[in-house]
């Protein structure tokens, strides 16, 4: 997803999740319930960039003890509310932070530290950032669960998605200066960073991934 796109619909968090779930062709919706499923009764659970709090809820709704990240004070007033409507908010606690602030948590804090669409806004340097402070956070066998939006392997798949998304990421340059951030490679970063990735399931043209991965139980130097 480009950059203005995501700030368009951050700007109107009521029409977020309409937003994913139009961007995405339903595929995100699936995505965090596979990963939540993963997630088991009395985990320590870290949602790193929740916006309105899909995976926060279903972590919560699993029966984790869940804390939620975003950078955005709007998005989280209307994921408390959801959490409120939905009888878990006492099973969630948000805090309005980033992930440059995950130095902050205590070492081997966490069971399962997932996230949902935030890598892909984040830069190489903060996403390698954002991994090795994970695996530091996760307690050793604790799960990483992610789902966001990757480049393609394929060249033809890459430059058939490029041609696609040109008009918005030209739109996109125009307004921010920027340009869309499809992570390279993100099962390979999760790899480098000393994670173990135990699944991997790719759709949308291989332009989106979902990753399962854990901390080796060896001990981290």
């Amino acid at each position: 997803m480009s950059i203005i796109l995501m700030r368009l619909l951050e700007s109107t968090p009521s029409r977020y999740d309409w937003g994913i779930r139009l961007l995405t062709l339903g595929r995100a919706e699936r995505a965090y319930n596979h990963l939540a499923a993963q997630i088991e009764p009395g985990w320590r659970v870290l949602d790193l960039g929740t916006g309105t709090g899909a995976l926060a809820l279903r972590a919560a709704a699993r029966g984790g003890e869940v804390i939620a990240l975003d950078v955005n004070p709007v998005m989280l007033a209307i994921a408390r509310q959801k959490a409120e409507l939905a009888g878990i908010a006492d099973c969630i606690t948000w805090r309005e932070m980033g992930a440059a602030e995950l130095d902050t948590f205590p070492a081997d804090n966490f069971d399962a530290v997932c996230s949902g669409m935030c890598f892909s806004e984040l830069t190489p340097d903060e996403r390698r950032y954002a991994l090795r402070q994970t695996l530091r956070l996760l307690r050793p066998g604790g799960l990483l669960l992610l789902a966001d939006e990757v480049r393609p392997q394929r060249l033809w798949k890459r430059l058939l998605i490029a041609a696609l998304r040109a008009p918005l990421a030209a739109v996109t340059w125009l307004l921010t200066q920027t340009t869309t951030r499809a992570v390279p490679d993100l099962p390979g970063l999760v790899e480098a960073a000393g994670f173990e990735v135990t699944e991997v399931r790719v759709g949308l043209m291989g332009s989106w991934a979902e990753i399962s991965a854990k901390r080796p139980k060896r001990e981290i130097k």
